[in-house]
């Protein structure tokens, strides 16, 4: 009966350790189910959803284009003032 078994000699430094890796691991193993994949729309609603944000995403990339497109013209005719002016 003097011998003791390893979770009875378990100090608390040690527990607190393993709980932490415990917690650790278990946050990890969650985050990769969680996001790890996209689950596909289920309803129509959520359907109608992702059709509003891809047309949003679109209008997006236009108006920036057009910003970019714009400043460039802007510079280029900036360029060719300064070099009538040059000469």
């Amino acid at each position: 009966m003097s011998e003791t078994s390893r979770f009875e000699r378990l100090g608390r430094r040690e527990a607190l350790s393993l709980l932490g890796w415990a917690a650790a691991l278990g946050l990890a193993a969650s985050g990769t189910f969680l996001f790890g994949t996209q689950a596909p729309a289920q309803t129509v609603g959520m359907e109608r959803r992702q059709e509003r944000r891809g047309a949003r995403h679109e209008r997006r990339q236009e108006r920036r284009m057009g910003r970019t497109e714009r400043r460039e013209e802007r510079r280029e005719g900036r360029t060719e003032r300064r070099e009538e002016r040059r000469y």
